[in-house]
């Protein structure tokens, strides 16, 4: 007899986006389904390994609802400041810049984001899915999706059946879901690629970010919290690198040995933390942006990657799948509260018209921006040095600027 299991929603992809939206949703008692074709990384003890997430103000009030956010085991530091400069390799950065200070944000002061570790997200979310009654966990496990007016049957390709309501897409820019679907999609290729890894300074990093515009591409430094395994007998000061650079050179900067990375760059970050030495591995991504045409299909919603993928100039794109988050399950969550259809066509019509034009617009500013900085002409840097410098005194576009990298409504209230 086949193994049958009824819930409301079925995510696909146990990732940040997925893992989380299947923790809000059970914590609210809506009974779902996490399937992932990968096993899941474990929780015991794992490496070091120099990754971490930009988790921004509104955010962290979604990981508190998700209950994840209390069983972070590697504290999360806060970004209070945000130095904004353009400048070039080597040199000291342009003296017109732009600087963001969390007390002009808004009435309350708080903190523009947290850095979190992604081993310690990742951590947090295995030890809270078995505690969840209304959540299920298929993983590795691989399925196929089959939807229709009247429901959605997903097969696992042991013989099991999960019956739902609504099938969410949560598995990446490469979404299956979404090809099944037809949906179609822009891509923009960069031919860059981002360096990501944590170095160890000198100095502290007093909770500011550094947002540092090279000809290449951007040059991030954000700070995380002291750590007790990135090298033995542990660092005090550790801050999170995002280095962006042309594919080609990247390749020759993840080739060097320790010493000669630090020492490039140490050359893009300048000498205000110090002297700084590599920690945990080395990652590189090649960069590419990606927008589907539509979030929606009969009982699918795409969320996170897999319908929407930016630039990382502004450290925004898991806080836009957060985003996501957010409204889909307020909608999925309100709906099982009155006994609606979650995965009514009237619902998922208002999750996109809620999220896709505050998708699209971060999709268009990032690119914007990556175009406008990531260049050396003369006349371009002049122009765009006088613009950051013009933002720095306008305090209402300023302070907007703020509000939206925090992920919280332009005004208070």
């Amino acid at each position: 007899m086949t193994e049958q299991l009824s819930v409301q929603a079925c995510i696909m992809g146990a990732g940040p986006v997925g893992g989380t939206l299947a923790c809000r949703l059970a914590s609210a008692g809506v009974s779902v389904a996490l399937i992932d074709q990968a096993e899941l990384p474990p929780m015991e003890n794992p490496a070091f390994d120099g990754r971490a997430y930009a988790i921004a103000a509104g955010s962290r009030t979604l990981l508190e609802d998700a209950g994840l956010w209390d069983v972070l085991d590697v504290p999360a530091n806060p970004i209070r400041d945000i130095r904004v400069s353009d400048g070039q390799v080597g040199r000291a950065s342009s003296r017109l810049h732009l600087h963001f200070d969390h007390r002009e944000a808004g009435d309350e002061p708080r903190p523009f984001g947290w850095m979190v570790e992604a081993r310690s997200l990742r951590k947090a979310m295995n030890a809270r899915f078995p505690t969840h009654a209304d959540l299920h966990l298929f993983a590795p496990a691989k399925a196929a999706a089959e939807r229709s007016d009247d429901g959605c049957v997903v097969r696992l390709w042991d013989g099991r059946v999960i019956q739902c309501r609504l099938v969410i897409a949560a598995e990446g820019r490469n979404s299956p879901l979404r090809e099944q679907a037809g949906i179609v999609v822009t891509r923009i290729p960069y031919r860059q690629t981002a360096i990501v890894c944590a170095i160890a300074h000198e100095r502290p990093h007093h909770d500011l970010a550094l947002e540092h515009f090279l000809p290449a591409g951007p040059f991030a430094a954000l700070p995380m919290a002291a750590s007790a395994d990135a090298e033995p007998g542990g660092s005090p000061h550790v801050s999170a690198i995002v280095w962006t650079e042309r594919t080609r050179d990247a390749r020759a900067f993840m080739a060097l040995d320790d010493g000669r990375f630090a020492r490039e760059a140490a050359r893009r970050l300048g000498p205000h933390l110090g002297a700084i030495r590599v920690v945990g591995r080395r990652w590189s991504y090649p960069l590419s942006a990606m927008i589907a045409h539509r979030y929606v299909d009969t009982r699918l919603a795409l969320a996170g990657d897999a319908a929407h993928a930016i630039h990382p100039i502004a450290g925004q794109g898991l806080n836009l799948g957060f985003r996501d988050v957010i409204a889909l399950a307020n909608l999925i969550i309100e709906a099982a509260r009155t006994d609606s259809d979650i995965g009514s066509e009237r619902l998922l019509a208002q999750y996109q018209r809620v999220r896709q034009a505050d998708n699209l617009l971060m999709f268009a500013m990032t690119d914007g921006i990556d175009r406008l900085f990531s260049t050396d002409r003369r006349i371009v840097r002049a122009t765009r040095d006088l613009g950051i410098n013009a933002v720095d005194r306008m305090d209402g576009i300023k302070r907007m600027f703020m509000r939206r990298a925090m992920g919280v409504p332009a005004v208070d209230g």
